[in-house]
């Protein structure tokens, strides 16, 4: 078996196999594992340069326990403030009803709206509804503007515009198809009252530690530094199965395998599919990816006059800004700046602002220092800085997604031994993105038995 792709997606798959009793060969192009999770230390500042955290959900908390990775694990406070930019000043975002009624962020008939939606009941539109369009036809402009289109942001860096609530969440389309009402279904198929919500984590040492720990269970079943690498149909003996041809290091290699595991982001998978599955190729090239530009930066903390203490902020709809919003990392989880210091990650680009991509990195720079001064009364030059960028970083879930998927789950039917995994299927965080590895691991086992069996 063959996995192409080390991502957190592709490590993780791995892993699981491994742990059912089948190895697999894990492909990656880049000389590192670990996809978009990169973990940077610089001055003594610790930057992540993709995603910031991950909820601590079960299957999570297991993997890590799995890889005595337990004790490493950071929490936040789960009662971090969290900010929405609106109006040029910062509001705390309302984390319950007396917050709500007390906010700034939404007018009195969006409250209203609000408090009433459990007394109303209501049913999505039969066609894939956009989120805007919901949250519109729920509650209101304004909670699109300053509540919604913020979150979504900060969820996908997507289009509310755009992207398909039943894809992007689920949950809340099923909410309101069974219940009537959001407010409804969420109180009814909520967690117990005294079951544990899950926390939002890193680890000590930066989010690379599970995609290492990951790499280095995996030894030498996982090669980097892939070039060259292509699939085709191959027969040996009677037994059908897959012909990878690749280089790494000296020379060319051909490795036959009973199947494959397709965990690189969706244009990747297209390319090496083309020509063995065409109809397969083009359903993936129709899922788009967002750009982000991160603006990682320390300063001193006598340069900043907010008093950044809590989780960061995500700027409303109607803002002038070009950011997209700041995670205050160093008031979340330790030892992510040196004493008297403060590290924080900005965002740019996004589904609404791609352009941004484009931009050098000194023109970045000068944008977040200029924004950061308006809003958070930031001083003079960081400390130290780091830009990145990722191009393909985030998959939009848009009007449409669930027909693609549809289409893919049953091409992939049509091919055996041929398998998906990845975060454009069930959703972009890292906890998504196990859970549906560990999915796909046990698919794998599946089909490797039957075609045991079939050699027997």
């Amino acid at each position: 078996m063959a996995i192409v792709g080390a991502g957190i997606s592709g490590l993780a798959c791995a892993y699981f196999l491994q742990k059912k009793g089948f190895p697999a060969l894990l492909l990656e192009k880049k000389e590192r594992a670990g996809g978009v999770i990169q973990t940077e230390v610089r001055d003594g500042f610790l930057f992540e340069l993709g995603p910031q955290s991950f909820l601590g959900t079960p299957a999570v908390r297991s993997l890590c326990d799995d890889l005595g990775l337990g004790g490493q694990l950071v929490q936040a406070d789960s009662s971090a403030r969290r900010y929405v930019l609106s109006g040029g000043r910062l509001h705390r975002l309302p984390m319950g009803p007396p917050a709500l009624i007390r906010t700034g962020l939404l007018s009195p008939k969006a409250k209203w709206l609000l408090f009433t939606e459990p007394f109303r009941s209501t049913q999505p539109p039969e066609s894939d509804e956009t989120v805007a369009s919901f949250v519109r036809r729920k509650f209101g402009e304004t909670v699109l503007e300053n509540l919604a289109a913020p979150f979504v942001s900060g969820v996908y860096a997507g289009d509310p515009e755009q992207l398909s609530l039943r894809s992007a969440f689920p949950m809340i389309f099923e909410w309101e198809k069974q219940f009537g009402s959001v407010v409804r279904g969420a109180l009814r198929s909520g967690p117990k009252r005294n079951g544990p919500r899950p926390a939002l984590c890193s680890f000590r040492k930066g989010l690379a530690t599970l995609t290492d720990a990951l790499a280095a269970k995996l030894g030498d079943t996982c090669r980097l530094g892939v070039e060259n690498l292509s699939i085709t149909r191959a027969a040996q003996a009677g037994n059908r199965g897959w012909m990878i041809s690749l280089r790494r290091g000296a020379g060319p290699e051909n490795v036959l395998v009973d199947g494959i595991v397709f965990a690189t982001p969706t244009q990747a998978s297209a390319t090496l599919l083309a020509d063995l599955a065409a109809g397969m190729s083009r359903a993936l090239f129709q899922i788009r990816y967002a750009p982000i530009v991160l603006a990682v930066m320390g300063y001193r903390r006598e340069q900043i006059a907010h008093p950044v203490n809590g989780f960061g902020f995500l700027v409303g709809a109607k803002e002038q800004r070009q950011v997209l919003g700041t995670v205050w990392n160093s008031s979340l989880f330790p030892e992510r700046a040196p004493s008297g210091m403060v590290c924080m990650t900005t965002f740019l680009g996004g589904a609404m602002h791609p352009e941004v991509s484009s931009l050098g990195d000194s023109r970045i720079c000068e944008i977040v220092g200029k924004e950061l001064g308006e809003i958070l009364g930031v001083r003079g030059k960081p400390v130290t800085q780091v830009v990145h960028r990722q191009e393909r970083a985030i998959p939009q879930y848009n009007v449409g997604h669930s027909e693609v998927l549809a289409e893919l789950n049953a091409l992939t039917k049509e091919l055996p031994g041929v398998f998906l995994t990845g975060n454009y299927l069930r959703g972009p965080s890292i906890g998504a993105c196990i859970e549906e590895a560990e999915r796909t691991a046990s698919a794998v086992s599946e089909y490797l038995r039957s075609v045991d069996q079939a050699k027997q």
